[in-house]
């Protein structure tokens, strides 16, 4: 560890380039110190500096930082801390430098973290009130485990002022690199448009970019967009925007894979989600890790949650190997709120998080990697993200998703896509991933956690749902030959379908219907959850039991009770005739009724499939395995954008 001093000119313009930024040691720049947006809360603020209300940084732009006399302020932060283990571990680097120009009298101070969250001081340095470069050059290589480098500063009888502090690599990149943005939208052109302009309103950023690709699949056009000239002007022929029918996430991704190896000569291409709130800087800290990775590798930007901006929504995931399912990978939370624990409170965010796929929100993949593997699988939305990063670890290409790239992304908290029609494609496309890369000849456990999924979904009479299910299962047996032709028909098929039963029926509030008949004293004995094994035996026994009587005729025109979405269990629903269940997304109600031939029809139905299921897995997992190279090759895809040009 070293640190230097030089005078700089202050004639710097509050944006840089990239190589305005560089001096001294510093020769790449990776990462820049952020400072929020003008008008952003509190809460959002915690993301880029560790402030009170009463001790807040001013800041004329987004690089320049004051901190008032007699005040000390933080940058351990999620989006300004250097996030050093993951560059130990995945990348060539064997030292970081921080750089900044200050002004006034103060001290800078360098800490780092332990994986198990410990602190640690590392350097520092006195400021004057002159106007210098301070440069601290740090090694990687304590952070193994985890860890993170960070500054905190502090003013003494006068402000201090920090301007356009980066992280920067004391060394050019290992390779010539060049870099293409992927975009998939449906109807969502305004949304595109933010995102088009946020790219091309960042210096750094668009220096960086070489095309960005637009796979409109949308009736709504983007080109008609309002502000979609002012981007197209600003990215000039770096523009790319390709219209097609509606594919799906993976045939949009797919599409803008498919250009970037046919049209340009990136070597790096990144698929971005058009529903995003995008922090510019997260694309060129992606594209500057890959540049020192050690190996080609997938890389991918981490959630938070647009509804609630503080909140870390998740790290990265990683697929269960024995029943086939997603889940917060190991040592990581859901929904980690930066506004109530900040990152040295936050002992759980130091350790390093290894994962195994990463969210197609946001991930660079290398062109070597789509060269070898090709593109997603046709499966229209759900899976293919996962797959394709369980694709690239089998052979051979790590998968990171890295702390400060990250995108504002609906989080699944304020929705349910495994009910209604996306049920459709989570649960076939579960079972095609699992056929492709399960270990176990029949599944695992997968087949049993389907059949509990049917059993739950009748129990808590989400007949539309059930029925979906069913579907997938029939689509799943048809085998890998089946995938294209159902690309184009799927979703219309889903979406015909889900109203097919009462469940599948939005309402716009339960006021529409009569009053319930049970009162919320009387409901009270059914919401205490079952804990124990004889519990849950018991009252899973009573919801059979319950569906072998006829439902009461009055329930089928009176809910027996109204119930929030969070309430809605299979231990309260199980007991009903009826109900009125809110959505997700707060935005109506379905009215649930039990229908006593349905829920045995179904039942004997699930039972029978997943016999047949269990019987044919190991010959369907080898048809797929055998297909996998022509389900994601560029010369499959082709056809599929070519049958399919969507209306113009």
């Amino acid at each position: 560890m070293t640190t230097t001093q030089n005078p700089v000119s202050p004639e710097r313009v509050s944006e840089p380039s990239a190589a305005d930024l560089a001096s001294g040691k510093a020769v790449t720049l990776l990462q820049r110190v952020i400072l929020p947006r003008p008008g952003d809360p509190l809460k959002v603020r915690s993301l880029y500096v560790d402030e009170t209300e009463s001790r807040r940084v001013k800041s004329s732009s987004r690089s320049d930082a004051t901190i008032a006399a007699g005040n000390e302020v933080s940058f351990a932060t999620y989006f300004n801390a250097f996030p050093a283990s993951y560059w130990r571990r995945w990348t060539v680097l064997p030292a970081v430098i921080l750089g900044m120009r200050v002004s006034g009298p103060g001290r800078v101070d360098v800490y780092r973290s332990k994986a198990d969250g410990s602190i640690i001081h590392v350097t520092g340095t006195t400021t004057t009130g002159e106007d210098r470069t301070l440069e601290f050059e740090l090694d990687l290589t304590p952070f193994e485990d985890g860890g993170w480098y960070w500054f905190d500063v502090s003013a003494d009888d006068a402000p201090v002022t920090v301007h356009q502090a980066s992280w920067w690599a004391p060394q050019p990149p290992v390779q010539e690199a060049r870099l293409s943005i992927g975009i998939c939208t449906y109807n969502r052109p305004d949304d595109c448009v933010s995102a088009l302009s946020a790219l091309a309103g960042d210096p750094v950023v668009s220096e960086l970019i070489s095309r960005v690709i637009v796979a409109d699949q949308g009736t709504r056009k983007v080109r008609d967009a309002g502000g979609f000239a002012a981007a197209s002007q600003a990215l000039g022929d770096r523009l790319l925007l390709v219209e097609q029918g509606n594919l799906g996430g993976s045939g949009g991704f797919s599409r803008t894979m498919y250009e970037a190896l046919n049209s340009t000569d990136a070597t790096h291409h990144v698929l971005l989600d058009d529903d995003v709130q995008l922090e510019p800087d997260s694309i060129a800290r992606l594209f500057a890790f890959a540049r020192f990775a050690k190996s080609p590798m997938l890389v991918g930007g981490q959630m938070l949650a647009l509804q609630d901006r503080s909140v870390l929504h998740t790290m990265g995931e990683v697929v269960a190997p024995d029943k086939f399912f997603w889940r917060a990978a190991p040592n990581t939370e859901y929904a980690h709120d930066f506004a109530k624990k900040n990152l040295r409170k936050a002992v759980d965010l130091h350790r390093r998080v290894d994962v195994d796929y990463t969210g197609w929100w946001m991930c660079l993949i290398p062109r070597e990697v789509m060269e070898r593997l090709g593109f997603a699988l046709p499966v229209f939305i759900k899976w293919d993200d996962a797959e394709y990063g369980i694709r690239a670890r089998e052979h051979g290409y790590p998968v990171a998703t890295l702390p400060g790239a990250a995108v504002w992304h609906l989080s699944w908290s304020d929705k349910d896509d495994t009910a209604g029609w996306q049920a459709y494609f989570h649960t076939r496309n579960r079972l095609v991933a699992a056929a492709l890369h399960t270990e176990y000849k029949h599944g695992g456990t997968l087949l049993r956690d389907t059949f509990k999924f049917d059993l739950k979904f009748l129990i808590m009479l989400q007949y539309a749902t059930a029925a979906l299910h069913h579907r997938a299962y029939d689509d799943f047996l048809a085998g890998p030959e089946k995938l294209f032709p159902l690309l184009p028909t799927a979703l219309p098929t889903a979406l015909e379908h889900q109203g097919d039963y009462p469940d599948g029926q939005v309402i716009g509030s339960s006021s529409d219907l009569p009053l319930p008949s049970m009162s919320g004293v009387k409901a009270e004995r059914f919401m205490k959850p079952p804990t124990t094994p004889i519990t849950i035996g018991r009252t899973l026994l009573a919801a059979l039991v319950h569906n072998v009587r006829p439902p009461k005729p009055q329930a089928a025109e009176r809910p027996q009770l109204n119930i929030s979405a969070q309430d809605a269990r299979w231990f309260l629903l199980s007991r009903l005739d009826s109900a009125t269940v809110g959505t997700a997304d707060g935005r109506g109600v379905t009215f649930r009724r039990r229908e006593q031939d349905t829920f045995w029809r179904m039942l004997r139905h699930s039972v029978r499939v997943h016999v047949q299921l269990y019987k044919e897995f190991p010959k369907l997992a080898e048809q797929y395995r055998a297909h996998l190279g022509e389900l994601t090759s560029p010369q499959s895809w082709e056809k599929a954008f070519l049958a399919n040009p969507g209306p113009r």
